[in-house]
């Protein structure tokens, strides 16, 4: 990989947000502007209209979640590299959910988080392709993405209608600060932004494989009017998922749905 100098570190500067529609949203209003250089970190205490995967609505209560958006300057990678960046940031946030939930934190292909068979957490990458670069100038390649990561923390119960949720109090027992954790989350996804731009993507995605969610398990899938069941053997370096049942298959993001609780 290119030898890239670091920009400065993940959480820094840190924005904090009593309440706000959607921190990704927020963040791109201010990359935009250019007031958010890499490692801007936005954190909301309240968020009553984020984003999820598909067009799905992430809400949080006030001080009930870690909801925050992070601004990287994505380079040395290229466009053709956007799931290193994925995979650095799952791989991130579960390794920060390991430290207080246990091994039993997976990353659920493509961009959840589970602990056991229940969600307590979930990734939306947006990406800007040209636009403007980190110097104020015309781009042509890839150059920001945001990164917004949401993680149930203190929840003792949820709205109806949302699928095996659970949140760390639930898993711990205890309560804790939001803010506090955001700051560690972003320390550990330094270090393996560091890592990945340093050393390269090889690291990043042995860990990635080693908490890949059913991993050598079969699961019953859909695609389309198909539902089939098939064994998870891995993802690929550039991100599909590699099943296996009468024959291997891959899939890429949205072109199947799990279907775990049928």
């Amino acid at each position: 990989m290119a030898d890239t100098p670091f920009k400065g570190s993940i959480g820094t500067p840190f924005i904090e947000l009593q309440s706000v529609d959607s921190t990704n949203n927020y963040a791109l209003t201010q990359v935009h502007a250019g007031l958010a250089p890499h490692g801007s970190s936005f954190f909301a205490h309240e968020q009553f209209a984020g984003k999820g995967q598909r067009g799905r609505v992430w809400n949080s209560e006030k001080d009930r979640s870690i909801i925050t958006s992070i601004v990287f300057d994505p380079r040395p990678l290229s466009v053709s590299n956007q799931f290193q960046l994925s995979a650095c940031i799952a791989l991130s946030t579960c390794q920060f959910l390991e430290n207080y939930a246990g091994e039993d934190t997976r990353i659920k292909w493509p961009n959840d988080l589970y602990w056991q068979d229940r969600k307590a957490g979930g990734i939306l990458i947006e990406n800007i392709i040209g636009g403007i670069t980190a110097e104020g100038k015309p781009g042509t390649g890839w150059q920001w993405a945001i990164a917004g990561i949401g993680i149930n923390i203190n929840q003792g119960e949820f709205p109806e209608g949302l699928t095996n949720p659970v949140s760390l109090k639930q898993i711990t027992g205890k309560h804790y600060e939001p803010v506090r954790l955001a700051k560690e989350l972003y320390n550990q996804v330094d270090k393996n932004w560091k890592t990945l731009a340093k050393d390269g993507f090889e690291n990043i995605y042995v860990s990635y494989l080693d908490r890949l969610y059913k991993k050598g398990q079969s699961v019953k899938f859909k695609k389309g009017s198909r539902v089939f069941d098939a064994t998870i053997k891995k993802v690929s370096r550039d991100g599909l998922l590699i099943v296996q049942h009468a024959m291997e298959e891959e899939f890429r993001t949205g072109d199947v749905e799990w279907m775990l609780f049928s």
